[in-house]
């Protein structure tokens, strides 16, 4: 009978803590919705309570067999004996249990988060840490591990975008210094015409100019990169905006015979005028880059409820998907034909010109065809 209770006690005991972590896990979930499991649930109660039921099964046969047999009155120092010997080893099974249990609920986990961490500490930002679960659900230690992959694979992308700038910078810088010092060691010569000295000027002047760019896009950038609080702003007509920063590049669209085209709705909005115009001016550079003569482009601006919207398209050249996905990255420049007219800037100013200014940008386009810009901003 005593046994009985005790066994009562302990499956009951059992039950309020499994309930006790469904309901702890319900709370889980809602802090974080990934976690769809835990450690206690009822396929491990249902596992302890048959464990638990068969030991004091056998336990109870053993003392049915003890008492038919009169052992219990003949031989009480053996039974006794006997009895510890086997709350002995039950006890032992159980602890490898628990312990076993332990050790792969948590000793190994934790090992292999550490491995990963030692490796992250010594700057190997490849490690992955694989899941345990063979069922595919997430408890915390899934979570855990989720949120450190996600966290070394972000690791892992600025150390590659931080190689790649330096990089950028530095043959971006190399070559226009390399034209200056060799077209100025020629012009030291004292070997050239009058027209070849005109010529050798006029190419430093540009390969000092694309310098002088390449150097203030790259603080202008760093700048926005690092920047939390915007600048003041004000009111302004947008579409009047627009129309100044087009007739700026009069000059080059003429030059190519593009048909220009511009539909703008009056639409007054309150930004930083400076901040929009890096905006305006590189996509409209960029457009008339990409577009061949006799060509067109279109800009356009329509108020849409709360938002306006401003699309920039040309018949250009176009792009790929691949291209559109890594065209606002630094200093990638997918056409290689334009490589000499820009330094791979312009577009990651936009969009983290427009991302500070809580606006979207996006692009559409198709080899051949022609590429269209769209920026959404908040009235």
């Amino acid at each position: 009978m005593i046994h009985i209770l005790i066994m009562a006690a302990l499956i009951l005991g059992i039950l309020i803590i499994t309930l006790h972590l469904g309901k702890t896990r319900q709370a889980e979930m809602k802090e974080d919705p990934r976690i769809n499991t835990h450690y206690m649930s009822i396929r491990d109660f249902l596992f302890v309570f048959i464990l638990m039921a068969g030991f004091n099964g056998f336990h109870m046969w053993l003392y049915q067999v003890f008492y038919t047999r009169g052992l219990l009155d003949t031989n009480v120092r053996f039974v006794v004996n006997f009895l510890m010997t086997y709350v002995f080893i039950i006890s032992a099974f159980i602890t490898g249990l628990l312990a076993l249990f332990r050790q792969t609920s948590w000793n190994r986990p934790m090992k292999k988060i550490s491995e990963a961490v030692h490796k992250v500490a010594k700057g190997d930002f490849s490690v992955r840490i694989p899941s345990l679960r063979k069922d595919g659900k997430k408890d915390y230690v899934e979570i855990m591990f989720e949120d450190f992959n996600t966290m070394a694979q972000e690791l892992q992308n600025v150390e590659i975008l931080q190689n790649d700038f330096i990089a950028n910078v530095s043959h971006e810088i190399k070559t226009p210094l390399a034209i200056i010092q060799n077209y100025a060691v020629a012009l030291q010569g004292g070997r050239l015409s009058a027209d070849e000295r005109n010529d050798y000027c006029n190419t430093i002047v540009e390969a000092s100019q694309k310098l002088s760019t390449l150097v203030s896009n790259i603080l202008k950038l760093n700048k926005l990169e690092n920047q939390e609080i915007l600048p003041g702003a004000h009111s302004f007509d947008l579409s009047e905006q627009l129309r100044r920063c087009a007739v700026v590049f009069e000059d080059l669209w003429e030059e190519k015979n593009i048909n220009f085209n511009v539909e703008l709705e009056e639409c007054i909005v309150c930004y930083n005028e400076n901040m929009l115009e890096i905006v305006w001016n590189n996509l409209i550079s960029n457009a008339i880059k990409f577009t061949n003569p006799g060509g067109s482009i279109f800009i356009k601006l329509k108020a849409q409820d709360e938002y306006v919207l401003i699309s920039v398209s040309d018949t250009g050249c176009g792009m790929d998907e691949d291209t559109q996905k890594r065209i606002f990255d630094k200093f990638y420049q997918g056409d290689s034909s334009h490589t000499h007219e820009g330094n791979g800037l312009g577009l990651a100013l936009v969009k983290r010109t427009v991302t500070l200014l809580g606006g979207t940008i996006t692009v559409e386009s198709q080899p051949g065809e022609g590429s269209n810009f769209t920026v959404c901003l908040k009235i």
